[in-house]
């Protein structure tokens, strides 16, 4: 088009050159041509000016879609990167708007930065109201201890052991599996789940770490190893998760460690405390748990069958809730330091016991006491111990041979005693050479209630007897003395003893 203009530019400017000489006729045809040149030029001029027009016109529109299609960029790229931070955003996870309906539990779609922030402050509100919901429904178990028993209560219990709603914030889960060592090696919270066989959870720590095993619906049948092998480590917690049944088996002769027996279904060398909402069941061929120092009960439903021991200890073992239905072979608590005579204790101060064992149901070399509880104790022996103090609880007992026996199992006391204080005890003995409370030395009755039902002998003792305060029921006769049934009454028990040796 513009080359068109160009020459029809130039031809007119001949025209009217050529048009001022020649004749007359030639300046008329040459005018009549300038005339038509002009008119052409005009005409040019007048489409130059339509078409400049027309293309300032379009301009502005050309820009407009311009703007249009990079501001569109720039937004889709905004989304993109808000998407893009979203995405790394721990709490929320975000996606594109969805084409279908998602399920209940997909968060909302990504929005513009301020909604988005908006958004993210919510959900960190909720997760701390989530928190602070968790923490008002901890259950603890209370514990005042006892500052006149003959054990030092005062620290015996940390807040954690009473704790038995565990913080699972930082829990990791594992599922068990069969022919798998589990290894521990650092302290924290571990979720224990699922059904294996010939399956340990080894925990194997530095001295200062504290490690506890949440038992979730576990299930574990070993032939020859422990189920849960503690080797090293500051303590390890046991815990139920509750409303859950767990059960760990070992149905063989156990394997040693090296020069470690490990013969419990459970098995640690350092300290142990169990607690939870839960139910714990333990069958073994040879111990259900055994501490190499001191075990613990805070909480939690524990039903064990053993060969031998169901709970042992080198140290101590410290009870203050929980339900207990043991079957032993042997013994059901038994706790004992060829090492250290002042080790080798059994405290309780509250627990629900149901015990059948062939020996004791519970001994302590050194002392055990009693401050509370509900027991229904069916054994060769009740209680055993060097020096057993009982000042509260409801403890019925049946035996083939002492109900109560002090006998000189340690040198942590100078004299073998029993001394009752308070509670309700009743005491059921067979028939035979049997003693319903027998002690190597001295007895001291200073409250509560004995309800002794005996055809040989109601009480035996080779020291002293004091009858201080409470009520003795011989054979359904209350009496304001203690009867001397039998001299040198203290055998340390014809079935205990006996088992005792056998260890």
């Amino acid at each position: 088009m513009k080359k068109r203009r160009i020459a029809i530019i130039a031809l007119a400017v001949l025209l009217i050159s050529a048009a001022g000489c020649g004749n007359t006729a030639e300046q008329t045809s040459a005018n009549s041509s300038v005339s038509v040149a002009q008119t052409a030029l005009e005409n040019t001029e007048t489409e130059t000016s339509a078409e400049l027009s027309d293309t300032q016109e379009n301009v502005p529109q050309e820009i407009s879609r311009q703007s249009s299609e990079q501001s569109s960029q720039e937004e889709s790229s905004e989304q993109s990167t808000v998407k893009e931070s979203s995405r790394k955003t721990p709490a929320r996870t975000e996606t594109t708007q969805p084409s279908a309906p998602q399920q209940e539990n997909s968060v909302q779609n990504a929005q513009p930065s301020q909604q988005e922030t908006s958004e993210t402050e919510s959900s960190a509100e909720k997760t701390e109201s989530s928190q602070v919901s968790s923490a008002a429904q901890n259950v603890t178990t209370s514990f005042a201890g006892n500052a006149s028993g003959i054990i030092d209560t005062a620290d015996l219990f940390s807040n954690r052991d009473l704790l038995q709603t565990p913080d699972l914030s930082d829990a990791q889960s594992i599922q068990v599996s069969d022919g798998q060592t589990i290894s521990i090696t650092e302290a924290g919270t571990y979720i224990i789940s699922g059904t294996a066989s010939n399956c340990t959870i080894k925990v194997e720590t530095d001295e200062e770490s504290k490690v506890q095993l949440v038992l979730n619906g576990v299930n574990i049948t070993n032939d020859n190893f422990p189920a849960v092998y503690v080797v090293s480590a500051d303590k390890c917690f046991i815990t139920t998760a509750e409303n859950t049944t767990n059960t760990l088996s070992v149905t063989g002769t156990f394997a040693s460690d090296g020069d470690t027996n490990t013969d419990a279904v459970i098995f640690s060398k350092d300290d142990l405390v169990f607690n939870g909402l839960g139910t714990l069941t333990i069958t073994s061929a040879n111990n259900g748990i055994s501490g190499k120092d001191d075990i613990k009960f805070t909480g939690g439903t524990y039903n064990i069958t053993s060969v031998k021991d169901s709970i042992e200890a080198n140290d101590s073992i410290a009870v203050c809730g929980g339900v207990f239905n043991i079957t032993s072979s042997k013994d059901a608590f038994h706790s004992e330091n060829d090492d250290d005579s002042t080790s080798g204790w059994i405290y309780i101060s509250d627990g629900t016991f149901n015990i059948t064992a062939s020996s004791d149901s519970i001994q302590g070399t050194s002392a055990v006491q009693i401050d509370g509880g509900t027991f229904t104790l069916k054994s060769a022996e009740g209680i055993e111990a060097t020096y057993i103090q009982i000042n509260d609880g409801t403890i019925n007992i049946t035996a083939s041979d002492d109900g109560i026996n002090a006998a000189r199992k340690s040198t942590a006391y100078s004299i073998p005693t029993i001394e009752i204080n308070g509670g309700y005890l009743t005491v059921v003995m067979g028939q035979g050479d049997t003693d319903a409370i027998d002690a190597n030395g001295n007895i001291i009755v200073n409250g509560g209630t004995i309800d002794i039902t005996a055809q040989m002998s109601s009480f035996d003792y080779d020291g002293t007897a004091q009858y201080n305060g409470g009520t003795i029921i011989i054979n359904g006769t209350q009496v304001n003395s203690i009867p001397q049934s039998m001299m040198g009454g203290g055998r340390g028990g014809m079935m205990g003893g006996f088992n005792n040796r056998m260890r």
